[in-house]
């Protein structure tokens, strides 16, 4: 006999041609993500603590290499994209927490609310990123930076990268602010 029998996730992600960001590093990495996610979705009970904290294993690595591509190519630490990052990964380690404790609930809600996020994240975020690094023609597999005289003269506050701009970071700190999947846990 199987593990408990637990409901299907409300939102479950694949990942498509539409996620692709046209930058094989990252891409790959979003792969592993959303098969991860997706291991987790697919979870009994008896995996899914396990599943989950290879998710947030994974996750932390890869906002973590975002981040560190982000730092060198012109952002300031307190961007909103790496911002974002971070209050995600708090809420994942949350969610793992209450899964240890046995609150399988909470990482099922959790992931479901991952596959409504992450879409809209990497179309849009992690979009604007690799387009700020392609222009600057900054290779992500060896950090090695073509175009440094297109490094910005200010540090970039606002969420995209060659396309935040003084004048755009009112607006990108709106789209950072703006309601999303709401990912934090449902806890009683």
């Amino acid at each position: 006999m199987s593990g408990p029998l637990t409901p299907p996730p409300a939102h479950t992600l694949t990942w498509s041609d539409a996620l692709s960001l046209q930058m094989p590093v990252m891409d790959h990495t979003h792969v592993e993500f959303v098969d991860l996610l997706a291991a987790v979705n697919s979870s009994d009970d008896t995996a899914l603590v396990a599943r989950w904290a290879a998710l947030v294993a994974h996750t932390v690595e890869h906002f973590g290499q975002e981040d560190a591509w982000m730092a060198a190519t012109g952002f300031a630490p307190e961007n909103c994209h790496a911002t974002q990052h971070k209050v995600v990964l708090q809420v994942l380690r949350e969610g793992l927490k209450a899964g240890e404790a046995g609150q399988l609930a909470v990482i099922r809600q959790m992931a479901s609310e991952l596959a409504l996020w992450f879409p809209h994240h990497a179309q849009t975020m992690d979009a604007s990123l690799a387009l700020h690094m392609k222009s600057m023609g900054y290779d992500p597999e060896t950090g090695q930076l073509a175009r440094p005289e297109q490094l910005p003269a200010q540090a970039i506050s606002g969420c995209g990268g060659a396309c935040s701009s003084e004048a755009s970071i009112e607006n990108s700190t709106e789209a950072a602010t703006a309601p999303q999947a709401d990912i934090s846990p449902a806890v009683a």
